[in-house]
């Protein structure tokens, strides 16, 4: 049975943090092991400068960091195609190709685009390339022709956006080459983590995350800052637990759920500090981040390996994606020249 192909990633705007590890990473590496898939995990550089075009030397600081984590989290480049996408040129013909396929009304309608317009606070000045992103998506998905792209659930309009360009393409075109992906979603209550302070996102831009490579120090620095019930002031005051990051985080990562149903049920009483779950999901997420973080320790001693293998991988996913290019110019005619010499 031939393998499943999976395409992901992430734009190099910073270090990745556990939101990213919850909402996506964790799940690239158990499908990546199962042995049932084919994964491409993309270095989003070029989407990333849609709205960091003027400042690029943040994203080039980013790259290796993002690789880093990456590799930390257990992501492995003999199972898994780990490459740049700048370093794909087919990628930049195949969006062209379907920008003409799409109105730039339903780009502004893509629900997933006007929230981030919104937060970026970008008004009337979008860059166009923002604004087509999800086409540049779609290059990136259809060029390795992946029918499965884990995703947090507010990536469905994205999806969504690239499967009307595959069958509006397969209509026009009257060929079936490109195929229509599915996502692959975290458990339900997985998909985004709030930040430290409360915030309905965890978030670089806010400064509100714990990052994969953070130290133990500040871990638990960050963990003891955690927003929880205000009006939670003593010890014996009943809390609510509705809202309260602390026991969102340790839902999501405590194994041992009867444990943490008690200290929402003494919480919930009064009799239960703020500062004694703190400290107990400091323990928890230490559990979960100390392999991580040595693995990203020693990998970082020796960057020159890193950029290696990103190399490695773009060479493999050009050899993938100009195949995909070169069926694509055949079925819309512009192949002029193929056979000559």
């Amino acid at each position: 049975m031939s393998k499943k192909i999976l395409l992901t990633g992430d734009r190099p705007t910073g270090k990745l943090h556990i939101g990213h590890y919850i909402g996506s990473l964790k799940t690239r590496v158990k499908l990546q092991n199962t042995g049932d898939y084919e994964p491409f995990i993309m270095v989003a550089d070029t989407q990333a400068l849609t709205d960091n075009a003027r400042d690029p030397e943040k994203i080039r600081r980013s790259l290796v960091q993002v690789a880093l984590d990456y590799l930390a989290v257990g992501l492995d480049p003999s199972k898994s195609t780990i490459f740049v996408q700048s370093q794909v040129p087919a990628l930049f013909e195949l969006t062209s190709y379907y920008m003409d396929l799409v109105t730039v009304a339903r780009l502004e309608r893509n629900p997933t685009v006007k929230s981030e317009i919104a937060q970026k606070h970008f008004d009337q000045s979008i860059p166009a390339g923002f604004l087509a992103y999800p086409v540049s998506q779609a290059a990136d998905i259809t060029a390795f022709k992946a029918t499965v792209v884990p995703v947090g659930d507010d990536q469905e309009p994205m999806l969504e956006q690239t499967r009307e360009i595959v069958r509006t393409f397969n209509r026009v075109y009257h060929t079936d080459i490109l195929k229509e992906p599915e996502g692959y979603f975290p458990q339900k209550g997985q998909g985004r983590l709030p930040g430290l302070d409360g915030n309905a996102k965890m978030s670089k831009s806010l400064g509100n995350a714990i990052y994969l490579s953070d130290d133990a120090k500040t871990v638990q620095k960050k963990v003891m800052s955690m927003y929880t019930d205000p009006d939670h002031v003593h010890v014996e005051d009943p809390g609510k637990i509705e809202g309260n990051t602390v026991f969102t985080y340790l839902d999501v990562f405590c194994q041992d759920k009867d444990k943490v149903q008690a200290l929402k049920d003494q919480y919930q009483k009064g009799g239960l500090g703020d500062v004694k779950i703190k400290r107990f999901l400091n323990q928890v997420l230490e559990e979960e981040l100390a392999p991580i973080r040595e693995r990203r320790e020693k990998f970082a001693q020796d960057t020159d390996a890193v950029y290696d293998m990103l190399l490695a991988g773009s060479k493999r996913a050009n050899e993938v994606a100009n195949q995909t290019l070169a069926e694509v110019r055949h079925a819309i005619g512009v192949d002029y020249f193929a056979g000559r010499k």
